[in-house]
């Protein structure tokens, strides 16, 4: 199975007032952490950047599978963003880990159970649950992989995830880390005093 992981990080994080992806967490950024996640079970990691682009590009690891795409588009909204990195992650991939660059905090025995999922469960998608709610990151099939870059600009990646619900593998994981989404200050003090955030790396 190909396996590329697809990392989202264009967003303004115009509610944190500062970029997410350079948030710290257990000694790296979010970005760096999630890169670092991925790394030992994926083929190649794609990351998609927008807002400071340049300035992001520059803190990217020097390793040769991680690959970085700009979306110029970026303020068009997720979509925009997903599409460009799929139109780079899905060449030749069997299935995307599609990661969010505002959840770092989900552990990596909860990414080997999503990849094994994809190969043992026969579902277009995997999608985490931790006490009842889903969340990231997601595992994308081939097939939803090509419905999501015929979206239109004015749609919304869940018009396709939604529609595969009855077929999606709900897994659920012991992680809150898939459902705890960084948007606020608040929310980056709160990940920081978790048992997790104060690990070290």
């Amino acid at each position: 199975m190909r396996l590329n992981g697809l990392i989202l990080a264009a967003g303004r994080s115009s509610r944190m007032g500062q970029d997410k992806a350079l948030l710290e967490y257990r000694g790296r950024s979010f970005l760096d952490h999630l890169i670092y996640l991925a790394l030992p079970r994926v083929d190649n990691v794609i990351v998609v950047l927008g807002h400071n682009a340049s300035k992001l590009k520059l803190t990217l690891p020097p390793v040769e599978r991680v690959h970085a795409v700009i979306n110029a588009d970026y303020d068009l909204g997720m979509l925009s963003s997903l599409q460009t990195g799929l139109s780079r992650a899905g060449q030749e991939a069997d299935w995307i880990l599609w990661m969010l660059v505002d959840h770092p905090a989900m552990r990596g025995e909860t990414l080997d159970q999503l990849v094994q999922a994809a190969k043992t469960e026969r579902t277009p998608i995997v999608i985490p649950r931790y006490d009842g709610k889903r969340g990231h990151p997601v595992m994308l099939s081939r097939k939803v992989i090509a419905e999501l870059l015929q979206l239109s600009p004015d749609s919304s990646p869940q018009d396709v995830i939604r529609k595969h619900y009855p077929e999606t593998c709900f897994l659920d994981v012991h992680d809150e880390g898939v459902v705890r989404d960084v948007d606020l200050s608040k929310d980056y003090d709160n990940l920081l005093r978790s048992p997790s955030g104060m690990a070290s790396s």
